[in-house]
Formats: structure tokens, sequence, C-alpha cells
């Protein structure tokens, strides 16, 4: 008997591309900053909220990018003519993408306290069905 792997079961079609989308994902995920929380509603209303103490608004993107959420934050160093005793908060850029279902919509985002919260709702898609044709030779 043949042992087939996930995406290779010939079941299976057009899933190729689950493999590598689980691949890009796990190797975006391996820096753990900034932290964040993903919560979820009994109505299908998920909350990303992402630990980004430092950041203004303009210092930080959020694009959707062939069904992955990218968070990306890019922070101006404070200039030169400072003068720091100890330097303890650094300016660091980030960068965290978030792949999502087909039906998962982005609803918004808001930055308060240093914390900020993407919320997102997965819509039930409607169910297609189609009767395809049958043609001669």
């Amino acid at each position: 008997m043949t042992k087939f792997a996930f995406p290779s079961h010939p079941l299976l079609l057009g899933f190729e591309p689950l493999e590598r989308l689980v691949e890009r994902t796990a190797r975006a995920g391996a820096d753990g900053y900034p932290p964040f929380n993903i919560e979820v509603t009994e109505n299908g209303i998920y909350t990303i909220t992402l630990a980004v103490a430092g950041f203004r608004e303009d210092e930080i993107t959020i694009t959707l990018e062939d069904r992955q959420l990218v968070v990306r934050g890019q922070q101006t160093d404070p200039g030169e003519d400072r003068v720091f005793l100890h330097r303890g908060i650094a300016t660091r850029q980030f960068r965290r993408v978030f792949a999502l279902a087909e039906g998962v919509e982005v609803m918004g985002a808001g930055l308060e306290n240093g914390l900020l919260t993407v919320t997102l709702q997965l819509c039930e898609p409607e169910p297609v069905v189609r009767t395809i044709a049958i043609t001669r030779g």
C-alpha cells in the first residue's frame, strides 16, 4: 500500500500551494517580535493584537498580499542631536505575516496604548453548485 503525504494525495487537486504557504508562514514566525494575541468570538470575529509600544501610526503599515495579512513597522532614528546616558529602547523594524483563509475579510485596525488591533471577520461563502456539460469527441 502506498502512503501519500497530505498535499500529494490523488484526491486533493490544486492544493500544492498549501505546503508552500505552511513553510512560508513557519519561516515568517521565527522571530518573536512583536508579541501578539489572537482571539476569536462565537460570531466569527477574529482580533489580532500586537504589542507595538513606541511605534506611531505612520510607522506601521498593514497590507493584504495574496491572502496574507502583512504588518510592518519601521521606526525612525530619534536623531543624532539627542544624547542618551542609557538606551534600552531600541528603534527596530518588524514584519509579521498572518495567512488568511478564503472568506476571512479585514474589517479594520486601530492603535491605542501601544497595542495595534486588527479585526477580521469570517464571512461564510455561498455554496457554488454548477452542472458541467459533457461534450462529444
